[in-house]
């Protein structure tokens, strides 16, 4: 329970920072882009959430350490700066008028949005060992099924087709272009996460030689 009730606070102020950042920078609560985003991007988290300290409560306290390897300190920093940048632009695109999307962008964009949220559902079901930093936890194997079979990252790969229909959602193309220095940020995480996976884990290097793409098949 006192996990649980931990995770809500963050959701909460999750939301509630969420909303502040796109309602002050619109200008008030007529931005229905923002409503949107809200809803298909905290209900199925709640929704996750709930699973997971009901079903999973050692993942849930995984996914709740806020613990980084030092070297991921400016990757951190520099994605929640791009995350209040790009809803604040977001914000005042609505207000001003500044380089918004036709709605059906938008609507697909959610749809989008929801079925990134299953692929990382599935991500969470596949690997017991997830977690919020880079470390190898005690008795960790290598996982290499289902979608680990495809790609080493399945989970980042969620993250940024995550990240990048945020800005559609919310109508904005201004804050998709800045948006997309968020894969960049990613790379160089990826590449210490696999230094130090390789090094400590048994049998990583093996399946990095089986399992040649990080992100996406025949791109990198």
């Amino acid at each position: 329970m006192r996990l649980f009730l931990l995770a809500l606070a963050r959701f909460t102020a999750g939301v509630a920072l969420t909303g502040g950042l796109l309602f002050w920078s619109a200008g008030g609560f007529d931005y229905w882009n923002a409503w949107l985003l809200m809803g298909v991007l905290f209900l199925p988290m709640l929704g996750g959430g709930v699973w997971m300290a009901a079903r999973r409560p050692d993942l849930l306290r995984q996914r709740m350490r806020t613990r980084e390897h030092p070297s991921q300190h400016r990757v951190i920093l520099l994605s929640g700066l791009l995350f209040v940048a790009g809803f604040v632009l977001s914000g005042l695109g609505w207000r001003w008028q500044w380089g918004l999307v036709p709605r059906w962008v938008s609507l697909a964009a959610a749809g989008v949005l929801l079925a990134a949220y299953l692929l990382y559902g599935e991500v969470l079901r596949e690997n017991a060992y997830l977690s919020r930093s880079v470390e190898v936890q005690p008795g960790q194997k290598v996982v290499d099924s289902g979608l680990y079979g495809i790609v080493r990252h399945p989970m980042y790969s969620a993250t940024i087709l995550l990240f990048l229909d945020i800005p559609l959602v919310l109508g904005s193309l201004l804050a998709f272009v800045l948006f997309l220095l968020y894969p960049g940020l990613l790379i160089g995480r990826i590449r210490q996460e696999e230094k130090l996976l390789s090094c400590q884990l048994p049998g990583y290097a093996d399946y990095m030689q089986r399992v040649r793409w990080r992100l996406l098949p025949g791109v990198w």
